[in-house]
Parts: structure tokens; C-alpha cells; sequence
């Protein structure tokens, strides 16, 4: 299964997204989405971290590509993978960065809250997704301007109904099935560990979808990791 690019989405406003955080793995790993919850903690998907290559951040970016003025660039200093995450299902896809330095925060570098525990995600919300992520199926190249769409937050069933499909891994208490298959609008590969925004908190991390790149993709239910989340972060001492 491919893990999430932005399809069917538009550009989006330069740094209307303060908390988005640009993922880059070295030693040819690839990038993720990410978003900062505190000075010096990323949230992104754990199975961005597929090789052993260093990661950097990139926070208060819009293309990546090009020298934006307040960026800051912060090497991650430590990885925490959740503990019961399984690479071969994609169950728990949730690992926290946590940075060498912590972020001066301003206009273009914010903290996104947290969903609260347990709190649900009803069925017809309308979120927002983001990534730098492909802009199509075809595509292989990633877009380097962050690119957004709004996606439904769908019913378990239509991702569960698709029993022997790609969704045979769905487990409801951890993840969310998003994106309505009639409207073709969904994230893609490069933006995995992104974030679903529903009502201005990080609800869900982009996770993974169908090979055939259609909706709904599968996000990780970041409020059922909330004691995880905190419990974690108390640990690290900046």
C-alpha cells in the first residue's frame, strides 16, 4: 500500500499552516509530513522511519526547494517509534521526533493542539490534509510547495465493507477511514505523518491507502495516542 500524496488538492496559502514540519530522512529515505506540538516535538508516522539515515526538520517552510527567509532547520535528536507499531500492518503508525533544539516559535512556526483523549471524529466531518506529497497517482515527482485538500472523515464500515481488500488491517479504535471515493480527494505518497485538521486540532496522521492511489485513505486516530503523547513527551527533557 502506498502511504499518502495530496490528490485532487490546490497550493496552499503561504504558511497558513504554521505547525506543518517538512520531514526530510538522509541517506535516500525520503520525506514525510510532520506537525510540532511543542518546542522540540514532532508528530509524524513511524513508518517514516525506514532507515537508519539522520532526520532533519524543516519548520516555518513553504517550498522546500528554495531559501524561504525564518525557516529553521533542526536535526532530530531522538526517535520514538510507539512501542507496539507494526511494519508489516501499519497498526500504531505514530512516532514522535524529538528535536536537538527547540523552535523559536513565531508567525510562521506554531504548535498545533491535540484532540483530547479518546475524543471521536464524527462521520461527515469535513478536515483539511496537507504534504508536500505527490499531486497525483501517475506522478512520481513530490510537489515542493505545500499543497492542501479537504477531505470527509467517512463511516468505519466503508473502509471495513472492503473486508479481503486493501483494508483487511482496518482496526477502528486506532485509525479513521478518510476520503470520499466519489470525489477523488485524498493524500498520497509524501505526505505520510501529516496531519487531518478538523476543527483547528490534529485529529489523525496521514497512515496509508490503496496501491490504486483512490479514497479513503487510512489515518492513524491520534486521540487514542493521547496518553501515549503525553505520558512520552513528560520523559523528554528538552
Amino acid at each position: 500500500a502506498l502511504p499518502g500524496e495530496i490528490i485532487g488538492g490546490w497550493e496552499a496559502w503561504p504558511h497558513s499552516r504554521p505547525y506543518m514540519a517538512f520531514v526530510n530522512i538522509d541517506e535516500g529515505g525520503g520525506s514525510c509530513g510532520g506537525f510540532l506540538i511543542r518546542e522540540d516535538v514532532v508528530v509524524t508516522a513511524a513508518h517514516c522511519n525506514c532507515n537508519l539515515g539522520s532526520i532533519t526538520v524543516l519548520l516555518g517552510a513553504h517550498n522546500v526547494e528554495i531559501d524561504e527567509p525564518d525557516r529553521q532547520e533542526i536535526q532530530v535528536h531522538r526517535r520514538i517509534q510507539h512501542p507496539d507499531y507494526n511494519d508489516e500492518t501499519l497498526h500504531n503508525d505514530i512516532m514522535l521526533l524529538q528535536l536537538e533544539d527547540e523552535a523559536e516559535l513565531n508567525k510562521r512556526i506554531d504548535l498545533i493542539p491535540l484532540p483530547l483523549d479518546h475524543q471521536p471524529v464524527p462521520p461527515e466531518t469535513v478536515c483539511s490534509v496537507a504534504g508536500w506529497g505527490r499531486t497525483s497517482a501517475d506522478s512520481e515527482l513530490l510537489s515542493d510547495t505545500l499543497q492542501e485538500v479537504d477531505v470527509e472523515v467517512m463511516l468505519d464500515t466503508d473502509c471495513l465493507r472492503i473486508r479481503n481488500g486493501p483494508y483487511h488491517h482496518y482496526n477502528p479504535s486506532t485509525v479513521l477511514c478518510v476520503g470520499d471515493p466519489h470525489e477523488g480527494k485524498d493524500s498520497a505518497q509524501g505526505d505520510s505523518g501529516g496531519p487531518l485538521v478538523c476543527e483547528k486540532k490534529a485529529h489523525s496522521i496521514v497512515s496509508w491507502g490503496r496501491t490504486d492511489g483512490n479514497p479513503p485513505g487510512v489515518y492513524t486516530r491520534v486521540s487514542t495516542f493521547v496518553p501515549w503523547i503525553e505520558k512520552t513527551m513528560k520523559k523528554l527533557h528538552p
